[in-house]
């Protein structure tokens, strides 16, 4: 039977080829974008210099949507969370090649991330795109997405602050709107209960494309936290 109780982790370990120009990015550019895996709360204002909304994203992979997004939105702070070191040296090495300054990064589990380093209301935005769909039933409970990890983002984003879910896995977007009728915290801005359009500052990666042409439709859930 299911552990119920099993805790949630935002990934599964996977080798992967770091490559010398990416093992330079993690050695040269992590203390500049890095953010060290220990237990102390984090002061966005003081970690980015500046006050600005926050916007979380979970598992960038190699980071092409988060630079972008960055680039697109300067007013605003990112903290990219991967614990894939190939993705991490790639955004590093995108990051320095755009000159972008509003970007840090967290080679740790979201979960733990969070939950631990992060305070109540702090927030504004959080942002989870094709996260793993673990499309094996006996496996369903390794998705990220469950209600009980749905009450800790809504307890650590500020009233208001916007929820983005993608997934094109059809069974996973159903699974994610079924945990999200487990909370009260949050609205769905899709009129029809259900997938908004692709929102602009979401951009479509090489690997969407590729899915797409493969007959793979992306679904995009946009949730609001309640006040």
């Amino acid at each position: 039977m299911p552990d119920k109780d099993r805790p949630i982790r935002s990934f599964v370990l996977r080798k992967g080829r770091l490559t010398q120009a990416q093992a330079r990015a993690l050695a040269e550019l992590w203390p500049r974008f890095g953010i060290e895996d220990h237990s102390a709360l984090i002061d966005p204002a003081k970690l980015f210099g500046r006050e600005a909304p926050l916007v979380i994203e979970i598992g960038f992979g190699n980071g092409e949507a988060t630079w972008r997004m960055a680039r697109d939105e300067p007013e605003k702070n990112f903290i990219g969370i991967e614990v894939h070191k190939p993705g991490v040296g790639h955004l590093l090495q995108a990051l320095d090649a755009q000159e972008l300054d509003n970007v840090r990064i967290a080679r740790s589990d979201a979960v733990h991330f969070i939950r631990d380093r992060l305070t109540d209301h702090s927030m504004h935005e959080v942002r989870i795109y094709f996260p793993d769909p673990w499309p094996k039933k006996r496996h369903h409970k390794r998705r990220l997405i469950q209600a009980k990890f749905l009450d800790l983002l809504a307890a650590r984003m500020a009233p208001g602050a916007v929820l983005h879910l993608a997934t094109d896995w059809q069974p996973y977007a159903d699974h994610m709107l079924e945990q999200l009728e487990e909370t009260e915290a949050f609205e769905n801005l899709s009129g029809t209960g259900d997938y908004c359009p692709r929102p602009q500052w979401r951009p479509q990666t090489k690997y969407e494309l590729r899915g797409e042409r493969l007959g793979h439709k992306t679904r995009d859930i946009v949730l609001r936290r309640r006040l």
